[in-house]
């Protein structure tokens, strides 16, 4: 039941009450058995306690020597044989959804004894099994109260509700189905097509949440330096492109999911703030939004119409993870560590095609170097994808479920175990991989020099960029459980990072219609194949193979090795890399015919590999 719901009728009667926890107290020792020595006779006097307050003993009570003889005041306290138990003070609020219209969240305070203490933390979705007990003021409150009495809920069973991935239980047929998944080949289609299947669209957008959901791998240098392995996404578009549903949805189904809005919250409430400890009467740190999502994602909708001395607060938790105080005494540093995902309007409000994407941004080139994706979502009229929106969100109406899709979605409770298991793995990136994604990072730097020249530039290419990269791969080769990197997951990554720009390029800059289609994107994909295998066998290749190198280094394309010539490609190599690449085996097939139809290549050896026909393809 809700916190408003319990009611004078309840005191004394066993409830479950459900709520948000806001404030957890310090495990303090609560004294249960009072021990006392005879100074005299060297007795030992028990004295048992059950209230807040008690009076000791202050005569011996041995019958055979002080009683017998009269002697008063010769006891004194023996911290060493009481016996105390831990107890923790807890306050837990009600749900959003528990409230009434125009009324604020009601609190209720917990104590907690034993063993159940330290099994709470800020932020955590609780049911609360335990007694609902009055309890009268005391001291200075007492006198003001008179007969009014507090009320406590003395917890004797804690059941969380939003578990850390760490703490899932996997049954049976949960396992199953994770094992099947696995051996799905587009395990990476289906997750991103299962987030939100209510929305329409946003393929792409979907499977960067699923990336910022699993996130890359945290390295920790041995003398203390950490390279921060979580992902930050920025989502800023038009009004109307579902950006605040994606973003509820994801603080929904991570583990410690906090969701908060530019406007509403300050730098103070977003990162921490000192107060005054009601009990103890000394100042406590309180954690604000980013310290509650330790270890989760915190969702920040409106980031555009944040204050701009909140929004510099956020800076230190989006590379460092940490958040650093100096006031009121305390001097501490505070572990964030959570991903960021924000949701903003462009300066306008509508995105103007008539600025620069930088001045429609209208962010500073220090916070957006620290996203690594940044998703500019265009609202652009076409009649087919409008129409098909249109029925999406009419049935979506009529029957409160989404259409039948081509696809089928996963629960999201198995989302979340799949995930589990994939966060537990740390890929490495080895060698051939690590040469590959240098030489891409070389090529975007010079390709954002040259929009810096023609001033089309929006984003600012860094090292962090390459960081990016490499957290979007290990998020990939994770999906995967795989404890490599692979070529695949490398062109994954940078293929989001083009995407995400994708929706600026005007109809006039934007090469043919169809060269954005999945059979085009999948030929320049084989055509990126061949040209690596061509400067030197750059894709991954077993080691005994031969490279398309001649004995002296020259590239002399008549020298065929044992297995496989210059000009071929396995056929198994090409499926692996086009599946991992989000698209499916009918896409395949669709490009190979029409390609073969156009004498661009053709199968050779039973149709297990491929060769191009033609030079200049």
């Amino acid at each position: 039941m809700a916190a408003r719901n319990v009611k004078g009728a309840d005191l004394g009667k066993l409830i479950t009450v459900r709520g948000i926890v806001t404030r957890v107290s310090e495990v303090k020792p609560l004294l249960l058995v009072n021990a006392y020595t005879c100074d005299v006779c060297g007795s030992e006097t028990f004295q048992d306690i059950s209230h807040k307050q008690f009076t000791p003993i202050a005569d011996c009570q041995n019958e055979n020597e002080c009683k017998k003889n009269g002697i008063r005041g010769s006891l004194h306290m023996q911290t060493r044989a009481c016996r105390f138990s831990p107890f923790q003070e807890v306050k837990i609020q009600e749900m959003a959804d528990q409230v009434p219209v125009g009324h604020i969240p009601r609190s209720m305070t917990v104590h907690v004894n034993g063993s159940l203490t330290r099994q709470m933390s800020p932020g955590d979705v609780v049911h609360l099994g335990g007694i609902f007990l009055p309890i009268p003021y005391t001291g200075y409150q007492a006198i003001r109260a008179g007969l009014l009495t507090d009320t406590y809920l003395e917890a004797h069973h804690i059941h969380q509700l939003k578990k850390q991935y760490t703490e899932m239980e996997v049954t049976p047929a949960i396992e199953q189905a994770l094992l099947d998944l696995r051996s799905d080949p587009g395990v990476y289609q289906k997750l991103a097509q299962s987030i939100a299947p209510e929305i329409y669209g946003h393929t792409d957008i979907k499977k960067a949440l699923l990336l910022l959901l699993v996130g890359g791998v945290t390295k920790t240098m041995g003398d203390g330096m950490k390279i921060r392995g979580d992902l930050n996404v920025c989502l800023m578009g038009d009004p109307g492109v579902a950006k605040s549903q994606l973003l509820k949805y994801i603080s929904k189904v991570a583990p410690r999911g906090v969701y908060t809005t530019g406007k509403g919250s300050s730098g103070v409430g977003l990162t921490a703030a000192v107060m005054r400890d009601p009990v103890t009467d000394e100042m406590v740190l309180e954690g604000g939004a980013l310290v509650l999502a330790d270890n989760g994602i915190c969702c920040i909708d409106e980031f555009d119409k944040m204050e701009e001395t909140d929004r510099t607060a956020i800076h230190e938790v989006m590379e460092q993870q940490t958040i650093s105080i100096s006031k009121a005494g305390i001097s501490t540093t505070l572990n964030a560590r959570t991903s960021i995902l924000a949701a903003a309007n462009p300066l306008y409000g509508r995105y103007n095609p008539k600025v620069s994407p930088v001045e429609n941004i209208n962010l500073p080139a220090a916070l957006l170097s620290r996203f690594d994706l940044l998703f500019l979502i265009l609202d652009k009229p076409s009649r087919d994808e409008d129409e098909r929106l249109a029925q999406h969100v009419t049935h979506v109406h009529m029957y409160n479920a989404p259409p039948e899709l081509e696809f089928e979605t996963i629960d999201p409770l198995l989302v979340r175990h799949y995930i589990a298991g994939a966060r537990q793995r740390r890929p490495t990136v080895p060698p051939d991989v690590s040469n590959y994604v240098v030489e891409s990072y070389v090529r975007l730097r010079k390709q954002s020099k040259d929009e810096e020249e023609q001033k089309k530039s929006h984003s600012y290419t860094s090292a962090r960029t390459l960081l990016g990269v490499l957290r979007l791969a290990q998020a990939l080769a994770r999906l995967r459980y795989s404890d490599e990197v692979e070529h695949g997951d490398v062109d994954e990554a940078l293929r989001l990072m083009e995407v995400s720009k994708e929706s600026l390029y005007d109809d006039g800059d934007k090469s043919a219609e169809r060269d954005r289609s999945d059979v085009s994107q999948i030929y320049r994909l084989i055509k990126d194949m061949m040209n690596d295998k061509r400067r030197g066998g750059k894709s991954k290749r077993k080691p005994k193979r031969r490279m398309g190198k001649g004995p002296g280094g020259e590239r002399d394309m008549d020298v065929d090795s044992d297995e496989e010539s210059n000009e071929e490609m396995s056929m198994v190599d090409i499926r692996a890399r086009v599946l991992a690449s989000g698209y499916t085996e009918a896409h395949l097939m669709t490009c190979i015919l029409e390609y073969e139809q156009l004498d661009v290549w053709m199968r050779v050896a039973n149709g297990s590999k491929l060769t191009f026909i033609a030079e200049d393809y």
